[in-house]
């Protein structure tokens, strides 16, 4: 069975009955959701506590005038720039205007940039240079991988270090050669071989993050305005 029908099988099925086919797609669908549910109920589980430390690091970094600079490749890239998207204009989530607007980048959204470095040195320092050329210490590199072996990330976050920058990694699998670096301050490694529930649950991850990082800006504000009063 090929991969492309072990994810649909109702493609495959051979059959003209439409009311077999949907069965197929709903048990298919079905299983799916169980799968992603499963899985982020393991994450939450294993990495809940460190969600939320993570998440206070962030804050105290933002409260500190951090910058966040987002990465990763392919679809991680749309979610690199979802994550900078989140972070920097929070107000389609409906949060009732509670939610402050902090500052966000993604990598990936100028193709200029990405192009000629990609062009005139390797691809391999698309996301390290751009670090190099606008990250200080103490800013926020959040980068995302499902393999956890992207080597421009490697470097990113290699580059990050160097700079004294926050590190932030979401990796899949076993973690790869993000785990292997040894200096990502926060890595959060999704235990699955589907590319798909990976990118799924790194989703719930960094909207954790997100929404735990506002609230521990809350409170911090709350607290200066209490040493205040």
């Amino acid at each position: 069975m090929s991969d492309i029908e072990a994810l649909y099988p109702f493609l495959y099925s051979g059959s003209t009955d439409l009311d077999a086919v949907m069965t197929s797609v709903r048990e298919s669908t079905v299983e799916k959701v169980d799968e992603i549910v499963t899985l982020r109920r393991t994450v939450l589980e294993r990495d809940g506590e460190r969600i939320a430390a993570c998440a206070e690091a962030m804050a105290a970094a933002f409260a500190a005038g951090a910058r966040l600079f987002a990465f990763g490749n392919g679809g991680s890239s749309t979610d690199a720039q979802d994550v900078a998207t989140l972070f920097m204009n929070p107000g389609f989530m409906n949060t009732g205007g509670t939610a402050r607007p902090l500052p966000a980048f993604a990598l990936t959204a100028d193709i200029a940039v990405v192009t000629a470095l990609a062009n005139d040195i390797g691809f391999e320092v698309v996301f390290a240079r751009q670090l190099a050329a606008s990250a200080f210490a103490g800013d926020i590199a959040l980068g995302l991988s499902t393999s956890g072996n992207s080597r421009n990330l490697i470097a990113a976050f290699e580059e990050a270090d160097r700079r004294g920058m926050l590190t932030v990694g979401l990796a899949g699998y076993s973690g790869g050669q993000m785990a292997e670096l040894g200096t990502i301050d926060h890595l959060f490694v999704v235990p699955s071989a589907s590319v798909h529930r990976i990118q799924e649950a790194q989703t719930t991850v960094y909207h954790a993050l997100w929404e735990l990082t506002q609230q521990a800006l809350t409170r911090m504000e709350a607290g200066d305005s209490d040493d205040g009063a």
